[in-house]
């Protein structure tokens, strides 16, 4: 599954370092939402197959709820892969957000992700998502290398 979670990786670094600079729209920064989200799927994926190798769990969930709720079960004392588990369901709620443009096309380009409540849940620029792209890679090393020892 790491395999998978470093392209998805690459495909955000593109997203970020060429199509943001060049488009600057909200669009690319769903895709790029979207592609940090389907990396840390992979990576935790990679976990729950771990558990199902160790007989730890029968089977992989298929919801994501059920997946973190699962992965935080058997992995309570691992203070990274539970902000692994945050960041993700923090990710998902920003996806799943309904979304305002914020100076498309100029250089303060932003995603307002809005609750249905008509809360703000995160207003994403252009160095939040960058933030959020490095946070993704320290995650994905550090599930490769928990994989690696187990």
């Amino acid at each position: 599954m790491i395999p998978e979670a470093k392209e998805e990786l690459k495909r955000a670094d593109h997203l970020i370092f060429v199509s943001l600079k060049y488009t600057r729209t909200m669009d690319v920064l769903e895709s790029i939402v979207k592609r940090l989200i389907k990396c840390l799927e992979f990576g935790l994926e990679g976990l729950l197959q771990l558990l199902k190798k160790k007989k730890k769990i029968k089977e992989i969930p298929t919801s994501y709820k059920e997946k973190i709720e699962v992965t935080r079960a058997n992995f309570s004392k691992d203070k990274i892969i539970l902000e692994i588990l945050k960041f993700y369901s923090f990710l998902i709620r920003v996806d799943r957000a309904r979304h305002e443009r914020k100076s498309e096309f100029r250089k303060g380009v932003a995603l307002i992700a809005i609750s249905e409540l008509g809360d703000l849940i995160e207003e994403v620029n252009i160095e939040k998502v960058k933030d959020y792209y490095l946070k993704t890679i320290e995650f994905t090393e550090y599930i490769e290398e928990y994989l690696k020892k187990k």
